[in-house]
């Protein structure tokens, strides 16, 4: 069928919106009208050539309405209404203990745009193909293609709008605080970086009952959003004393600590600042070598964590039940977007305005 989709074809250029050819769905793929989708730093990953070059429709935090389903399917069908999240095969060591985020074939399933076989879902005009299975879904479209084990079927009364990004970047930010690291009730949680992944963690914080939240961020209005969202403490990154303030507002170091940055100066702060017995987990994808000296892990642990380590299947309900309850309110993270301004909320993002966009097809 045709959809309209936007099309990254130049690592340096903006989106354009095309109507290209998308695929039936084949054996375990559903195709989803697109209702919402969230923009996440990941995608902006070819643009920098991390395992997948252009074209490529990108967009891995999609929401909407189960139209068609391939053969094979059986856990949804047409008029569902669904967030989807990760692609994982089910069968391997870590899908089958429960953490398809470290299914083996993680990689090549959501970072490629690629089928396992190499194939795409979408063609051009020309018939020229486009890369278009960006985790599983590359949702920066009319519909897409998705896979059974990547949708998770929602409540139909619930605003499909605001629900994507459930699917990656707050699942991360929440899950690594709750899952990954399992934060104990009284402890004292440092978060680097008050974006959309680092708010979600100042909130599971909150869940998890940490007493002493510091967010650290280079933006006052993150920060100030920060404290209205639970954290008891703020400091700007560019502070000098920054691991010192961080050690006199916990007693002598944090109990853990959490970097969404994937600078390594700020990798270093965030292992610097724990104690003795700490946990540090890294989710950022790393810019640069991070160097460590002799002692730097002595008595410490740091994990580097993929999608909070979540089952979204079972997770994100977990999280839209603390939602409706007033105890996870991660809307207040949105700002909506038609599709056709995908390159401003990129930009937007990027330099730190707005936190999470969505973008609305046909809007």
């Amino acid at each position: 069928m045709q959809i309209q989709a936007a099309v990254l074809r130049d690592a340096a250029g903006a989106y354009t919106i095309e109507d290209v050819e998308l695929a039936d769905p084949g054996h375990g793929e559903v195709r989803v009208r697109v209702v919402g989708a969230g923009m996440c730093h990941t995608d902006v990953l070819p643009r920098a050539g991390a395992m997948v070059a252009p074209p490529i429709v990108t967009g891995h935090e999609g929401a909407g309405v189960v139209e068609a389903v391939g053969e094979g399917v059986t856990r949804v069908q047409p008029g569902d209404h669904v967030v989807l999240s990760f692609d994982s095969c089910g069968a391997c060591g870590p899908c089958r203990a429960g953490e398809p985020a470290y299914c083996d074939t993680f990689l090549f399933r959501n970072l490629t745009g690629r089928r396992l076989d190499g194939s795409t879902s979408i063609t051009d005009g020309s018939g020229a193909q486009i890369s278009a299975r960006w985790f599983g879904q590359s949702s920066f479209a009319t519909h897409c293609l998705a896979t059974e084990r990547n949708v998770v079927k929602v409540d139909p009364s619930l605003p499909l709008e605001v629900l994507g990004p459930l699917g990656c970047g707050i699942q991360t930010g929440a899950g690594s605080i709750l899952v990954a690291m399992k934060v104990r009730e009284g402890s004292s949680l440092v978060v680097f970086g008050a974006g959309a992944v680092g708010l979600s963690a100042v909130m599971a914080g909150v869940v998890a009952g940490a007493t002493t939240i510091v967010a650290v961020d280079l933006q006052q209005h993150r920060l100030d959003l920060a404290l209205e969202l639970g954290a008891t403490h703020v400091l700007r990154g560019d502070d000098p004393n920054l691991v010192g303030a961080i050690q006199g507002i916990t007693g002598g170091g944090a109990d853990y600590s959490f970097d969404t940055t994937g600078v390594p100066a700020v990798m270093l702060s965030a292992l610097q600042c724990l104690r003795m017995t700490g946990v540090c987990g890294y989710v950022g994808v790393q810019t640069g070598p991070l160097e460590l000296d002799g002692l730097a892990l002595v008595g410490k642990t740091a994990m580097g964590i993929l999608e909070g380590g979540a089952d979204p299947h079972t997770f994100i309900p977990h999280l839209i039940d603390l939602w409706q309850a007033g105890k996870f309110p991660f809307d207040r993270l949105v700002e909506t977007y038609p599709l056709s301004r995908i390159n401003e909320a990129e930009q937007s993002s990027l330099s730190g305005g707005t936190i999470k966009p969505v973008l609305i097809p046909g809007s």
